[in-house]
């Protein structure tokens, strides 16, 4: 088959791993990051500067970093890193840390979410993404938002895609250039995916349009399927499906896993580069993780 256009994937670790109870050692961290790099993976969604004391286990942020550059042999092999800050202090230790090279923020069109997350208004979060693209551009680095609840609201607030197309009308009008749509609580349908998707696109001529979703392994083809029919070649996974977001207040069906977006992609000949052989490698790593620090198998 003739390979289509190509995608970008961003793995997605830091989801996986940071609503786990059991603390993964840096070192095994470290060593899993390596294992993606090798495998190919140039995006990864790998650390968070956030409050130890709501999300232990990303409490080892820099020192993950400080030991996965110091062990790359050059600054060349590092992959794009993305590091998620909720707050100034957050971006202040991000933008200090070695091989962090995008800085993600997840903005809530809920306000309940916006402030089980963050514990801001409206106006305090808009304030800190003109903060983050200000401090970003002069610290050369990138900048990714992600519009939590982009796909349905689950708390009984306004939700439509007239609110998601004003949201991306802001963001382009303050030059951001990523921006991620995020289904947090995972109730989206394939065809809510595609439906919003293909109304808000247009919005953002100029902005790199990508989705994060979550939802069950059994529906996850078909969202990756419907999001790229509508033009999406930027996606957002965790291999085995493992995590989600902590702060959603649902009973959590995980990320889309890595190996399904994959093979989904490949059958219809879009251009995915992760090698066959590295990606079993990875997975067989992401299982010994599941069994020595989640206790559970990836359900298939």
């Amino acid at each position: 088959m003739e390979k289509q256009s190509s995608v970008k994937i961003i793995e997605c670790p830091r989801d996986a791993w940071q609503g786990l109870p059991e603390i993964i050692p840096t070192d095994y961290k470290v060593a899993y990051l390596r294992e993606l790099i090798t495998a190919g993976f140039k995006y990864i969604d790998a650390v968070s500067f956030v409050s130890p004391k709501h999300v232990k286990q990303m409490a080892d942020s820099e020192e993950v970093m400080n030991k996965l550059t110091d062990s790359l042999p050059d600054a060349a092999t590092m992959p794009e890193i993305i590091g998620i800050v909720v707050n100034e202090k957050g971006l202040e230790r991000a933008l200090a840390t070695p091989g962090v090279s995008t800085i993600g923020y997840p903005y809530s069109i809920s306000a309940y979410f916006r402030r089980a997350n963050a514990n801001m208004s409206r106006d305090e979060s808009r304030r800190l993404v003109e903060t983050l693209r200000k401090e970003t551009a002069v610290h050369n680095r990138d900048l990714v938002v992600y519009i939590s609840m982009a796909f349905g609201n689950p708390y009984d607030e306004p939700w439509g895609t007239e609110l998601v197309g004003e949201t991306l009308e802001w963001l382009k009008d303050i030059r951001v250039k990523t921006v991620s749509l995020a289904d947090t609580a995972g109730d989206a349908t394939p065809q809510i995916v595609a439906d919003v998707y293909n109304s808000v696109k247009d919005y953002v001529a100029g902005i790199e349009l990508g989705v994060h979703l979550h939802g069950s392994p059994a529906d996850a083809e078909d969202k990756i399927l419907a999001a790229y029919a509508v033009g999406c070649r930027r996606f957002d996974s965790a291999l085995t499906g493992l995590g989600g977001c902590p702060f959603a207040a649902d009973d959590l069906v995980g990320n889309i896993p890595t190996e399904r977006v994959i093979a989904a992609l490949d059958k219809i000949g879009a251009e995915v580069s992760i090698p066959a052989d590295k990606l079993q490698k990875v997975l067989a790593l992401t299982a010994d993780l599941r069994a020595k620090y989640v206790h559970a198998a990836p359900v298939n």
